[in-house]
């Protein structure tokens, strides 16, 4: 991981012209736009996973004998 501390601007441009060179223009657009979609079903999905944990959470403990 050392490695990744001593990329610059340049590395990063270098990255971006080899992705277009890659993927083509054309392409550009829909692949942003499928990783976008891709990001928001995940944030949707851990969101729901998270609601889900609580609600266990809450009801373990609404059933548990007091003490």
């Amino acid at each position: 991981m050392g490695f990744l501390q001593n990329l610059t601007g340049w590395h990063a441009l270098i990255v971006l012209a080899v992705i277009l060179l890659f993927f083509g223009a054309a392409k550009l657009p829909s692949l942003a736009r499928s990783v976008g979609q891709s990001a928001r079903i995940l944030k949707d999905e851990v969101s729901a996973d998270a609601d889900t944990r609580a609600d266990t959470r809450a009801d373990t403990r609404a059933d548990a004998p007091a003490t």
